[in-house]
């Protein structure tokens, strides 16, 4: 599931009630609102104490203001009414920090989709049950095959019948294939795996 939430700015141009700077007043967007690992800083917290994971954060400038783009997940998924909380929140701590060198900007907050690339351990354990395509060290082509089962130390796919281990080391990163017809298997099924995440 994918949410998705567009902040405007908390610090707008308004129509009255605060000096407001006039046309071709406005100051370019700073290398510091655009400082990725400040940001990161500031977000960051924000976002685990949400009970989520942040899977990337990036800023840029779009003409006189800063667009952020912030994508989470978590085990259980992320819900729409998560994205707008996390959101607010998130909108608080930047106004609060002045990260943003007090600029007008977009947030941006979502989950990831489909097309994710499996990397991190987490991402292989969001993936049990699905079917996957990826890269392996052993060999010159992609393999296909169900996430099974994800371990401290690999992931077991199992591949037309047959269940072969990878250590992450020897894996690339990793696609979900979309499947038309496919049931999920049960949290604590008998494949021992988890809950899809998505």
């Amino acid at each position: 599931m994918q949410g998705n939430s567009r902040h405007r700015p908390s610090r707008p141009e308004q129509a009255g009630g605060s000096p407001q700077r006039r046309v071709g007043e406005a100051r370019p967007v700073s290398a510091r609102a655009l400082d990725q690992e400040h940001l990161t800083r500031v977000v960051g917290p924000v976002v685990g104490a949400a009970g989520l994971d942040l899977e990337s954060l990036r800023a840029r400038g779009v003409g006189r203001r800063v667009l952020v783009r912030v994508v989470v997940d978590s085990d259980a998924g992320v819900a729409l009414d998560d994205i707008a909380s996390l959101s607010r929140d998130l909108s608080a701590a930047l106004d609060s920090d002045g990260a943003l060198d007090d600029l007008a900007y977009t947030l941006e907050v979502s989950s990831p989709g489909i097309d994710r690339p499996l990397t991190e351990p987490r991402h292989w354990r969001r993936a049990v049950g699905r079917l996957v395509r990826v890269p392996v060290a052993a060999g010159p082509d992609p393999v296909e095959g169900r996430v099974v089962a994800v371990t401290a130390d690999g992931v077991t796919l199992d591949l037309a019948g047959s269940r072969q281990d990878y250590r992450y080391g020897d894996l690339g990163p990793g696609r979900v294939q979309v499947e038309f017809g496919h049931m999920e298997p049960e949290p604590g099924g008998s494949d021992g795996g988890e809950p899809d995440g998505h």
